[in-house]
């Protein structure tokens, strides 16, 4: 028996998917706090739905990997673990000063500085100086080690980030922290910033290095629960976890530098997407993925998601390479509520799972999206997850009416609709930031909607975005699980290396050797084949003068004198792609400033022959509903799909209800399956 699992844990359910012999089975639960419980309780219904025992499904289980939330939950919420930072003496509020507090907002009055990673009182000079060349200037001393270090525990510290001046250029002085870490404080979480992120820009650095630091106790206490729990219960195959650059690393790779888990969950939605892209013979894709807490949006440009070289993570800018991916709060969990100028708003604060919607009926009182869907008539109380979680249509009506319709002087359908409404306009603003924003034609790509609220709205988001098809894959409701089943083991080695072209060419060459001879490691020792691996080389260029990179793919294989030519070409192509066409200053001089080395290994993934088990093998059956249509107001009666498949084709307005989502194609659309059993919307021209 061959038996892959992919695990998503979101802010409201945990997904889980598995591939049994080329079957797929597929399920959700109710996410926990503490992670470990909402995993176990997805993973039971797997091998329910697989017809195998406990003990035999965790023994058959090959390949298992995990999207997750613990770091991008703790960096949302700033909820950190006490961290200690030790700098260059004199560099104490590199952190504070940031980019001297400015932001995107034009009023200087309301600008605010970055959010606390470590307190003040937890930031400790350190008695040493390498110049910008990597020279030592004033050496470190154990004494002034052991005082820094000292001084940060007796503040409270239970984790160190150590982030000292030029350290990327001459690691030394750090090398030397670590070392009297790993001698007198064996038990203490610690990270370097030459081994983490090498690269220049000391605030950005400091950001990255901060958080690692950070969240390294919290990870560990939730990884060491969650191992312990799957070996109790017979999983021999390694964890893999999903990373914030599109690829997948160890459990023990992971927590070297676990900040790069962050967003690890909504990244396996774009890589399934990308495979569904490719398998449809769409070229330009945008991913919308509405799960219970948010909603995620990318872009996929001629089968390539969009990287970026120094991704923000909680409003932080940091020197991570990450898949570039737009997060709102706006999901099935968000809450709706009016501010104090008595406008309607929803998000970013989301009901999770517990309480949850006013209609789970398990506490909950304030309305959320999934409550204004309910009282549209666009979701059956009575079908929602396969008929196991009953939802109560008047406890949603009465949180409606308290909290939305009473305070605007509406109807509860009314403030149904505004609740729709305004989700749909966040939603689709995402989405013009990832293409008209960058120059895109939005009527130029395809919409995969995705999660178990989307199904709902990626019509309406659709529509106001500028898109005019949509596919909702069959198991919508857990594709980023499925996707994270198909993503690839992914290694990154950067440094920054300064270079311009009059320099030699085997000077860049042998920066590029040096990061390989790193990734050749790396492949060993995750035992990736030889012919499963393939090897990048990118460099982060900028014309002279100039703030800010754009990354550039090297053609394969050594670099000599005569690529010269060839790497200012594309370095020109892949500039004006990001700006415009004219925009390059190509007269002017070229600076080569980090090279990094990409490192893949392809995945060895079952391709899926047999039925979904928990897409129901139902035979059709028509129904009718009444709805109130949130666009335009009207009240209808839709056709009701079940068991989609056997019909094939519909018009809308109707509904099409899975056991764990429902899709609703508005009027004027019309919706038909695909070869691999998605649902294909064409929207109306308008």
């Amino acid at each position: 028996m061959t038996l892959h699992v992919g695990i998503d844990v979101g802010g409201t359910f945990t997904d889980a998917v598995a591939v049994v012999d080329g079957r797929a089975v597929r399920g959700k639960a109710f996410s926990t706090k503490d992670v470990t419980t909402g995993i176990l309780d997805a993973l039971a219904v797997l091998q329910e739905r697989a017809g195998l025992t406990e003990a035999g499904f965790f023994a058959a289980v090959d390949r298992f990997v995990l999207g997750n939330t613990i770091v991008t939950n703790a960096v949302d919420e700033q909820k950190y673990a006490p961290v200690g930072l030790l700098t260059t003496q004199g560099f104490r509020d590199t952190l504070r000063i940031a980019r001297s507090a400015r932001t995107d907002e034009r009023d200087p009055h309301r600008m605010a500085a970055p959010p606390d990673i470590v307190e003040r009182r937890r930031i400790v000079e350190v008695a040493e100086r390498i110049d910008a060349h990597g020279e030592v200037l004033v050496p470190v001393t154990e004494a002034g080690i052991a005082a820094a270090v000292d001084a940060a525990l007796a503040q409270g510290a239970e984790s160190l980030a150590v982030c000292l001046l030029w350290s990327f250029r001459n690691p030394v002085h750090e090398k030397a922290v670590g070392q009297y870490l790993d001698k007198h404080c064996p038990d203490l979480p610690y990270t370097l910033s030459s081994t983490l992120t090498p690269v220049y820009r000391e605030y950005e650095r400091m950001v990255t290095t901060a958080l690692d630091a950070a969240v390294k106790p919290l990870v560990a206490s939730h990884f060491d629960h969650l191992a312990q729990e799957l070996r109790r219960r017979g999983l021999r195959t390694r964890v893999q976890i999903m990373q914030v650059h599109g690829g997948f690393l160890s459990v023990e790779e992971t927590g070297r530098a676990p900040i790069s888990m962050f967003n690890s969950g909504p990244v396996g939605g774009v890589t399934g997407a990308r495979l569904l892209g490719r398998r449809l013979g769409r070229r330009r894709v945008l991913t919308a993925d509405m799960g219970g807490t948010s909603l995620d949006a990318a872009a996929i440009l001629d089968d390539e998601f969009r990287l970026l070289p120094r991704a923000e993570i909680g409003g932080l800018p940091t020197s991570l390479t990450a898949v570039d991916i737009e997060t709102i709060g706006a999901g099935g969990g968000s809450l709706a509520w009016v501010d104090g100028r008595k406008l309607l708003r929803v998000g970013p604060h989301s009901a999770g799972s517990a309480p949850g919607p006013a209609c789970y009926g398990k506490g909950g009182s304030r309305p959320a999206v999934t409550d204004a869907a309910l009282v549209l008539g666009l979701i059956n109380p009575d079908y929602y997850l396969g008929g196991t979680v009953p939802l109560h249509t008047d406890r949603a009506r009465d949180a409606l009416r308290t909290h939305v319709a009473e305070p605007l002087g509406l109807t509860e359908d009314a403030a149904a609709q505004g609740v729709y409404r305004l989700a749909t306009s966040q939603m689709s603003n995402a989405l013009r930031k990832i293409t008209v924003n960058r120059g895109h034609d939005p009527r130029e790509f395809t919409l995969v909607g995705f999660g178990g609220a989307c199904g709902l709205f990626a019509a309406a988001i659709a529509a106001e975005a500028g898109v005019q098809e949509v596919v909702v894959p069959r198991n919508a409701a857990v594709f980023s699980a499925y996707g994270l089943m198909h993503a690839d083991s992914v290694f990154s080695a950067v440094r920054t290396s300064p270079w311009t072209m009059d320099q030699p060419a085997a000077v860049l060459d042998g920066e590029f050797a040096a990061l390989e001879e790193r990734a050749e490691a790396w492949f060993e020792t995750e035992g990736i084949e030889e012919d499963r691996r393939e090897l990048y080389r990118e460099a982060d260029m900028k014309f002279v003068g100039q703030i800010f990179e754009v990354t550039t793919r090297l053609p394969a294989g050594s670099f000599g004198e005569a690529d010269k030519d060839a790497l200012r070409e594309r370095f020109v192509a892949d500039y004006e792609e990001e700006f415009g066409a004219g925009t390059a200053w190509s007269e002017a001089e070229i600076l080569l400033v980090n090279t990094r080395v990409r490192a893949v290994g392809r995945s060895e993934v079952q391709t899926t022959t047999g039925g979904d088990a928990a897409a129901g093998e139902e035979r059709h059956v028509p129904g009718r509903r009444e709805v109130l249509d949130p666009l335009t107001g009207e009240r209808l009666e839709v056709d009701v799909h079940r068991g989609f498949g056997a019909l094939g084709r519909a018009a809308g307005p109707c509904l099409l209800e899975e056991p764990d989502t429902t899709v609703y194609v508005p009027g004027g659309a019309s919706v038909e399956l695909t070869d691999g059993g998605d649902f294909l919307l064409r929207l109306a021209d308008r």
